[in-house]
C-alpha cells in the first residue's frame, strides 16, 4: 500500500506534539504540588514559632512564677499551666481592679456569693463542772458548849436526816442550866418568872420542851445529851472529832442536800456577749451518753478570773433524784439567734486578716469581664464560720468567698492595691528601751524553736517548746514598756494571751500549727512595731497554708523552710519583707 507522504508528516507532527505535552505535565504539576506544600509547612511553622515566643506558663497556685517554657513550679513544684497574655484584657471598673477571665477564675478555684442581711447566729460550745447549790449549804453548830463524847457521823458523803443524833456531849455549863432549873422549880410558886427564865435558858440551846419535862420528873440533872441534825443532807466537810471541846455555836459539820445543783460553765470573752441571763443551754454528761439535759443561764459572773480569762454563767437544775454529782464535767451549748436586728454577715473565707487590717475582695463586672477590687472592711463579732461586718460592705454587693489568696497574688503581681502591700501610715514604730528589748528576747527565742520543731515535723518537741514560749511570755515584766510602748503592749498582751491559753493542750501537730498561724500573726505585729531584735528578721508567706488561704510567719533565714507543711513541702513560701 502506498503510504501520502503529507500524511507521515501529519503523524510525525502529531507524535512530537502529545510527547511535548506529556513532559509538561509530567515535570510541572509535582513542582507546583511541592512548592505549595513547602509554602504552607513554612507559613504554619512561622505561626508556631510565634506562639510560643507568646506563650507563658504560670504556677495556679503562684501567679507570680512566669515562664516561657513548661515546667514545675520552682516553689511548690506543681505543674505550671499555659496563660494567655490576653487574658484580664477585659473593661475594669476602677485602676485599682484586677481582672480575671473566666479560665482564670477556675485554676484560681475563685467562687463568688452576694452580700446580705442575716440574722445574727452562733453556736457555743461550752464546757462546765456540777457543783453544789450554795444556798443549801448548811452548817450543823453545837447548840450547847461541850466536849463531843460521842460522834454518830463518821464520814464526808454520810447522809443525814433533820432531826436524827448526830453526836452526843457532856456540857458542864448545861449541867449548871439544869441544876439551876430544878432549884427554880421547887420555889416556882414563890418565883414563877426565874422558873421561866430558867426554862428560857435551856430553850435557847435547843432543847425540847419534852426534855425539860423529862429533868424535871427525874429531879437530877443529866450529864450528857444529845445533839440532833437541824437540817437533812450529805455531809460534805468534818470539823471535829470525838474527844473535841465546841463552843456554843461551833461548826461540826457542813451538809448540803443536793436536791438542787449548779452548773457552771465557763465562757470565754469572745462568747460573752452571745450568752444572755436567760439564755437556753443543753448538755449532756459522759455519765448519761444517750440523755440531755436542758436549763437556763441565771446568774453571768460580773468579772473575769485572770489566769483562766473567764467568766462563769451559772445554770440551776433540779436533782430530786440525786443523779447528777458535783465536779462531774459538762458539755454544753447555747444556740444564739439575734433577729432583731440582720446584719451584713460574711463567711470567714471571704477575709483575708492580719492584725487590724482586714480585706475582702469585691467583684465588679462589665460586658467584657469580670474584675476584682480590695476593699477594707470592719469586722465585728466573730460567729462559729463568718463574720459580722461593721462597715466597708453594702448589702447585694458580690465578694470573692473562694480562692481570695489568688486574687490577691494576681493583684500583687499586676502592681496593685492587695493585702501584701503596705499602705502608708501603717506599721508605726515605737521605741522601746533596752529593758523592754530583754524582756521580749526570750520570747523571740521560744518563738524560733517552737517553728523549727514544726518545720521538722517533730510534734513532741514543738509541743514542749510551746508551753515553754508560754512560760516565758506569762514572766514578761509589763513595767519595761514605758509611755506610748506600755500602752501598745498591752493591747497586744491580752490578745497574745489568747493565742497562748491553749497551744500546749493540742493533740497534734496540725491543730499545733493552726494556733502558730494566729501566734506568728502577733509576733510580726509586735516586730513591726518595736523592732526588738537587733539581727535580721523576715516576714515569709505560704499561699497552701490554713486550707490555702495563705499564712505568715518570721524566720531568721532568708531560705523558706516552711513550719505549716514540714517535709511534705518544706520550701513552699517567699519571702515578703525584712525586718533590720
Amino acid at each position: 500500500m502506498k503510504i501520502n507522504k503529507s500524511t507521515i508528516i501529519i503523524v510525525v507532527i502529531s507524535v512530537l506534539i502529545g510527547a511535548v505535552v506529556g513532559y509538561f505535565i509530567s515535570t510541572t504539576r509535582p513542582l507546583t504540588s511541592g512548592s505549595a506544600n513547602q509554602e504552607i509547612s513554612t507559613s504554619s511553622h512561622q505561626h508556631t514559632e510565634e506562639e510560643s515566643k507568646d506563650q507563658i506558663w504560670t504556677c495556679s497556685m503562684h501567679p507570680s512564677v512566669r515562664q516561657n517554657e513548661p515546667g514545675d513550679c520552682p516553689i511548690c513544684g506543681m505543674d505550671l499551666i499555659p496563660v494567655s497574655e490576653a487574658e484580664g484584657e477585659s473593661d475594669v471598673l476602677s485602676e485599682d481592679a484586677i481582672s480575671m477571665s473566666a479560665t482564670a477564675m477556675k485554676l484560681a478555684q475563685v467562687s463568688t456569693t452576694k452580700v446580705e442581711r442575716k440574722a445574727v447566729e452562733k453556736d457555743i460550745r461550752l464546757t462546765a463542772k456540777i457543783q453544789e447549790d450554795e444556798r443549801l449549804n448548811y452548817a450543823q453548830t453545837a447548840h450547847f458548849p461541850g466536849r463531843v463524847e460521842d460522834l454518830r457521823v463518821n464520814y464526808v458523803g454520810e447522809y443525814v436526816q433533820k432531826g436524827q443524833v448526830v453526836a452526843v456531849l457532856y456540857s458542864p455549863e448545861l449541867l449548871t442550866a439544869q441544876e439551876e432549873l430544878l432549884q427554880a422549880y421547887q420555889d416556882k410558886e414563890n418565883q414563877p418568872q426565874l422558873f421561866e427564865a430558867s426554862k428560857e435558858k435551856l430553850k435557847n440551846w435547843k432543847l425540847t420542851d419534852a426534855q425539860i419535862e423529862n429533868i424535871i420528873a427525874s429531879g437530877k440533872p443529866k450529864e450528857q445529851f444529845e445533839l440532833r441534825a437541824d437540817y437533812s443532807g450529805y455531809v460534805t466537810e468534818k470539823k471535829v472529832k470525838e474527844g473535841d471541846y465546841v463552843k456554843l455555836g461551833q461548826s461540826l459539820f457542813e451538809v448540803n442536800n443536793l436536791s438542787s445543783v449548779w452548773v457552771l460553765f465557763d465562757v470565754y470573752e469572745r462568747d460573752i456577749p452571745f450568752v444572755k441571763l436567760g439564755s437556753e443551754v443543753n448538755f449532756t454528761i459522759s455519765s448519761f451518753p444517750n440523755e440531755e439535759f436542758s436549763g437556763k443561764i441565771n446568774f453571768i459572773d460580773p468579772s473575769l478570773n485572770p489566769q483562766s480569762r473567764v467568766a462563769k454563767a451559772r445554770a440551776e437544775i433540779q436533782n430530786v433524784e440525786g443523779r447528777l454529782k458535783p465536779e462531774m464535767l459538762v458539755k454544753g451549748n447555747i444556740q444564739y439567734i439575734d433577729n432583731s436586728a440582720p446584719k451584713i454577715i460574711i463567711p470567714k473565707s471571704a477575709v483575708m486578716w492580719t492584725g487590724k487590717k482586714s480585706v475582702v475582695y469585691v467583684q465588679e463586672q462589665t460586658e467584657k469581664g469580670v474584675s476584682f477590687v480590695m476593699r477594707n472592711v470592719e469586722l465585728g463579732q466573730p460567729l462559729n464560720d463568718a463574720f459580722v461586718i461593721e462597715k466597708g460592705l453594702e448589702e447585694g454587693e458580690e465578694i470573692a468567698v473562694q480562692g481570695v489568696f489568688s486574687i490577691d497574688a494576681a493583684a500583687q503581681l499586676s502592681g496593685k492595691t492587695s493585702m501584701m502591700s503596705t499602705d502608708k501610715g501603717e506599721g508605726e514604730q515605737i521605741a522601746l528601751s533596752d529593758n523592754g528589748k530583754a524582756e521580749l528576747n526570750p520570747l523571740y527565742t521560744k518563738y524560733f524553736e517552737l517553728k523549727d520543731a514544726l518545720t521538722e515535723d517533730d510534734f513532741e518537741t514543738a509541743k514542749a517548746k510551746a508551753e515553754e514560749l508560754k512560760a516565758v511570755f506569762g514572766k514578761i515584766d509589763m513595767k519595761a514598756f514605758q509611755d506610748d510602748a506600755h500602752e501598745k503592749w498591752m493591747s497586744y498582751h491580752g490578745k497574745m494571751e489568747k493565742v497562748l491559753e491553749h497551744i500546749h493542750h493540742h493533740d497534734n501537730i496540725e491543730d499545733l500549727r493552726k494556733n502558730f498561724i494566729a501566734l506568728s500573726d502577733w509576733m510580726i505585729q509586735v516586730t513591726e512595731t518595736f523592732i526588738p531584735i537587733s539581727e535580721t528578721l523576715y516576714l515569709q508567706h505560704c499561699p497552701m497554708a490554713d486550707n490555702d488561704q495563705g499564712a505568715d510567719w518570721l524566720s531568721k533565714e532568708e531560705p523558706i523552710v516552711n513550719p505549716y507543711f514540714g517535709e511534705s513541702m518544706l520550701r513552699c513560701g517567699e519571702v515578703k519583707k525584712k525586718f533590720n
